[in-house]
């Protein structure tokens, strides 16, 4: 008789299509957080682009529907309707039903897809408690509904003309699956405007009837909110979009664009008053947020370009070398869209491009013309390289900051901040740092940590506002010092992730505007600088408390103002107050250190906010914005969200 325990083939069990979506959904979405949720909609749009990029279709509507769903129509081809001779079932059903199923690996029907791993819309229909396909082709209309991936039979519903054609997706994200339902329309708002950026001439309008259902008055019609995106000069009007709180050096976006064995290359660039660079990269449509090969080309490109007209012009005179990359690229803000048949991307996420011809391509056609537009845009061509120059003066004296810094110990590890509470484990992956404003805090967190693994470093102040300042001054501002000094990653060219000292750097500042100011100037710092401590998930923010709570001899703490109404409601029902004390803390310095353990440090009843940039081009938005020179920009930041401000009294 076998062991039941054992391990055998009667163990082994076969998931196939609807099924193996719900059952692993993060092996095909990512995750059933919000971020998983969201990812749907790109999926069933991506689709719709996909008809737009094929020459198509010119509209997309996106709308979130007041009962939860999300629909999707667009004026493509629709999707076929006719009977899938393999199967027998319509074509319709297949699509939505079979992974790895559609026109995309077919370069006859699509020449350029984003969605080329074939699993967006089966795996949406996989997700959703409940998707109905409206379709319209070849004289018809027709609908299918699906239940959980499961089909019901498809049904004619009349006749289409082709002016009517196209494709409509509704769907109902399944609550069973994902963690949250609800739709952030900032979010969603992002990635279509990114999208109608990059497909010049296509229109895509996002409307929210959840927000007309809320706003309506009682017995009448809300107005929903709703935006266009619309963008004839693609490209290069993304980089003025992005560079709305930068000051250009040069009015006009340089633009380069051609094609070359089935590969398109579009690039816009522009450089400003910035000290960092700021470059995103996509291939079909996709933003490959760790580059690739397309990167590659033109970074090569760029730096050989700029080198050859500054020689030839006389505009590199005294200088000991020629411009480094990272001098050319001072200041810049540049579009890199390429659309390749069959691209090959590295990783689930799509984030590298990994097609080694394409490097060869973006590189010839930049070299060849951006070449042309230096010889014929003499002034911008001075101004750009000029700026390089300065770059290069300003990365020489960097590197004698660096060097000065080195022999004192400072970015090599040799030494420690003098303030540095350190913790007594070496192992990085189990040692925390609580980067803590000012001593007080500094000196109740020092008492109340863990000092086996948790180490602490008290700032003075606000730190430099790194949005505004090259490396060399960066590395003259002694707390920023003693940050780089106590991660021991280094910084600018030696900076080194995989020296951090510490796999959680944990910034603790008060709650109030002081701290948020603070909390922000870190930030900034880390993005600007150190953002592969961001992108490796090494950074996060604490949560200490608003308030404590104290009724008789019940005591408990809460974050925010609703937890604290909550909790008062439920103490006392009538709302009177009577009996219960409140304490607010204002600064963490209020908290001894047991309280500061409790409620802020301790890994067992803590709540810490992980840094991660979803979305690079908002993200460097919002920095520019509340960091930059432009002021304009951060007063109309100020007005839009004034409502969500918590002011004290």
């Amino acid at each position: 008789m076998a062991d039941p325990s054992s391990y055998g083939a009667e163990s082994i069990q076969v998931l196939e299509g609807m099924e193996a979506v719900r059952k692993r959904p993060a092996m095909y979405i990512g995750s059933t957080d919000a971020r998983g949720l969201h990812h749907l909609v790109y999926e069933v749009v991506d689709n719709s682009v996909d008809e737009t990029l094929a020459g198509h279709c010119d509209k997309i509507l996106v709308v979130l529907q007041p009962d939860g769903g999300c629909r999707v129509e667009d004026n493509g081809r629709g999707i076929p309707i006719d009977v899938h001779a393999k199967s027998g079932k319509p074509a319709l059903e297949v699509v939505l039903t079979v992974l790895h199923a559609g026109g995309k690996f077919d370069e006859s029907s699509y020449k350029v897809s984003g969605g080329l791993h074939g699993v967006g819309v089966s795996c949406v229909n996989a997700l959703s408690s409940t998707l109905v396909a409206d379709v319209r082709r070849d004289g018809r209309h027709v609908k299918q509904t699906f239940h959980a991936g499961l089909p019901e039979p498809m049904v004619e519903v009349g006749t289409s003309t082709p002016a009517e054609r196209g494709t409509t997706i509704t769907f109902y994200p399944d609550a069973k699956i994902f963690e949250t339902t609800v739709w952030d329309f900032d979010t969603l708002q992002n990635r279509l405007r990114e999208l109608a950026f990059l497909n010049a001439g296509v229109r895509i309008v996002f409307r929210d009837e959840r927000a007309s259902a809320l706003a309506a008055p009682q017995g009448g019609e809300g107005k929903p909110r709703e935006e266009t995106y619309h963008y004839t000069g693609g490209v290069e009007e993304f980089v003025r979009y992005v560079n709305r709180g930068r000051a250009p050096l040069h009015p006009q976006v340089a633009r380069v664009e051609g094609r070359k064995d089935k590969v398109s290359v579009e690039i816009a660039m522009q450089w400003t008053d910035a000290f960092s660079e700021t470059i995103f990269t996509f291939a079909n449509n996709i933003n490959t947020i760790e580059g690739g090969t397309h990167l590659i080309g033109f970074r090569s490109a760029l730096t050989r370009c700029l080198n050859d007209y500054g020689k030839k012009n006389d505009l590199l005179k005294g200088l000991e070398s020629g411009l480094s990359g990272e001098d050319c690229r001072e200041g810049l803000t540049a579009i890199v869209s390429v659309k390749i048949p069959q691209p090959q991307f590295e990783g689930q996420t799509k984030g590298k491009l990994g097609n080694s011809e394409v490097r060869g391509i973006v590189e010839t056609l930049l070299n060849e013309k951006f070449d042309e537009y230096l010889e014929e845009n003499p002034s911008v061509a001075r101004t750009v390289v000029e700026k390089a120059v300065l770059a290069l003066r300003a990365r020489e004296a960097a590197r004698k900051a660096r060097d000065l810094t080195r022999r004192k110990g400072v970015l090599e590890g040799g030494g420690l901040p003098g303030k540095l509470a350190d913790c007594q484990s070496r192992d990085p992956a189990a040692c925390e740092i609580y980067i803590v404003e000012g001593d007080s805090a500094g000196g109740s967190a020092k008492q109340g940590r863990d000092r086996t693994n948790q180490a602490i470093l008290p700032l003075r102040g606000k730190v430099l506002n790194t949005e505004k300042a090259r490396l060399d001054k960066v590395l003259q501002n002694k707390e920023i010092l003693n940050l780089v000094q106590a991660i021991g990653t280094s910084i600018g060219e030696d900076f080194a992730v995989d020296k951090a000292r510490y796999h959680k750097i944990v910034i603790m500042t008060d709650a109030d505007v002081d701290g948020a100011h603070i909390r922000t100037l870190l930030l900034t710092f880390f993005y600007r600088y150190m953002k592969g401590l961001i992108e490796r998930g090494f950074v996060y923010i604490a949560q200490p408390p608003l308030y404590k709570l104290k009724k008789g001899s019940q005591e408990v703490y809460v974050y925010d103002d609703k937890a604290k109404d909550l909790k008062m409601a439920e103490w006392d029902p009538q709302n009177t107050g009577k009996g219960i004390n409140i304490q607010r803390y204002k600064g963490l310095g209020e908290m001894n250190p047991t309280q500061l353990w409790e409620t802020t440090m301790d890994p067992e009843s803590r709540t810490l906010l992980q840094v991660t940039v979803d979305d690079a081009v908002l993200a460097d938005q919002l920095f520019v914005t509340l960091m930059g020179e432009a002021v304009e920009p951060r007063r109309e930041f100020i007005e839009s969200h004034a409502l969500e401000a918590i002011i004290d009294t």
